[in-house]
């Protein structure tokens, strides 16, 4: 049976609510994991754009004594050249942690806040986000 208005709006905020702090979740786990993979990426195109004399041009001692224009081209260009493959790295990690710890299971349906009497999704199906539900072994998932 429909919910009253304040009520519906009551159960609204508490599943955008809920339903936001699992996006920020989600975007926290991404932001980490693509931080943490891509890291090396990130070092050698900073050096390379820190010694390079028509970027920064830094007075550090290993831009004077090691690194030169050609060789803050070569990081550069080679920390351009890694990224691609280390963003589907991060990125296939990512879908394998979120289809493991089944992350999108989390979010809720709108017509919980809306209809009487409709369960958690998380409730029907085992526990928070479905963790304590047996596996299914005839899903695969390719990335």
């Amino acid at each position: 049976e429909p919910r009253s208005a304040w009520c519906c709006l009551a159960w609204s905020l508490v599943v955008i609510t809920m339903n936001s702090l699992v996006f920020l979740m989600n975007l926290l786990l991404m932001f980490i994991i693509f931080t943490v993979v891509l890291l090396p990426t990130i070092v050698v195109v900073y050096f390379g754009f820190q010694c390079h004399s028509r970027v920064l041009h830094s007075a550090a001692r290993y831009c004077r004594s090691i690194l030169d224009d050609n060789s803050s081209s070569a990081l550069i260009i080679l920390g351009f050249v890694i990224m691609s493959p280390l963003i589907v790295v991060a990125m296939a990690i990512y879908c394998s942690l979120a289809r493991r710890l089944r992350l999108f299971m989390c979010f809720q349906p709108y017509s919980r806040a809306v209809y009487k009497g409709v369960k958690w999704r998380w409730y029907e199906e085992g526990g928070l986000c479905s963790c304590a539900k047996g596996w299914n072994t005839q899903v695969k998932a390719w990335v």
